[in-house]
């Protein structure tokens, strides 16, 4: 099943026998509340009223005050690399995104669902065995730059092909330079999705930094084209 939310296609993929539907659309209104209240578009959503100071952070939702303190941890983690106030406003859409999903398919595997996966603006949270995701390529519409073999794994892509420059270098305010994509394999969407995000606004820094990470492979796609990868990224 497909919706539009949050501006974007999300898609959830069932492979479970005997799923129902009403699974997937608790699924797909949570991602509606996602979307109302942490919005930047809409002006009555808590981030746009924290960011005017109409809201205390006090008084904002447990999920907002949750992914704001998480947002601030990855910013130390990756030396500012990740930020949620990186556009000059607070936006903390850059883990809203895979946090979103990740519990998205915490909702589905409480319904007893066992094999699926759940991907919103082609980052995917995969649950169960034997998939083989493809890795859009950075400068071929339709081309393929990596199919993986994962289980139980998630996986981001940050990049400029898909929508224009809209990661910057926080410390320059200018977008990276050498590099095209970073794709981040890992247990957990909303870290991966962070992740990629901070190496790729890294630019040429970005590959030594994610080869560093406990936990997650990277691959990274550079503007001459070479292909560099951490040791355990799950094929190319």
């Amino acid at each position: 099943m497909v919706a539009q939310i949050m501006g974007m296609p999300i898609l959830i993929d069932v492979r479970d026998e005997g799923a129902h539907e009403e699974d997937m659309e608790r699924a797909f209104d949570w991602f509606r509340w996602v979307d109302a209240t942490f919005s930047t578009y809409h002006e009555d959503s808590e981030i746009r009223r924290l960011g005017r100071g109409d809201l205390d952070f006090a008084d904002a939702h447990e999920h907002v005050r949750l992914v704001l303190d998480r947002c601030e941890t990855l910013r130390q983690e990756t030396d500012g690399y990740f930020d949620a106030h990186a556009s000059g406003r607070l936006n903390p859409s850059g883990l809203v995104k895979g946090w979103s999903v990740d519990c998205a398919a915490d909702l589905l595997r409480a319904a007893g669902l066992e094999r699926f996966a759940v991907s919103a603006g082609g980052d995917m949270r995969i649950v169960g065995r034997n998939w083989r995701v493809g890795i859009q390529h950075p400068q071929q519409h339709h081309g393929i730059a990596a199919v993986l073999d994962v289980g139980d794994a998630a996986v981001a892509t940050s990049g400029a092909y898909a929508r224009g420059d809209h990661v910057v270098d926080p410390h320059t305010g200018r977008p990276p330079a050498d590099v095209l994509s970073v794709t981040i394999v890992g247990p957990e969407l909303a870290t991966a999705d962070a992740y990629a995000t901070a190496a790729f606004a890294m630019g040429a820094r970005g590959p030594e930094w994610t080869a560093r990470l406990p936990g997650y492979e990277a691959m990274t796609i550079m503007t001459d084209e070479s292909v560099l990868t951490t040791g355990g990224f799950p094929g190319v």
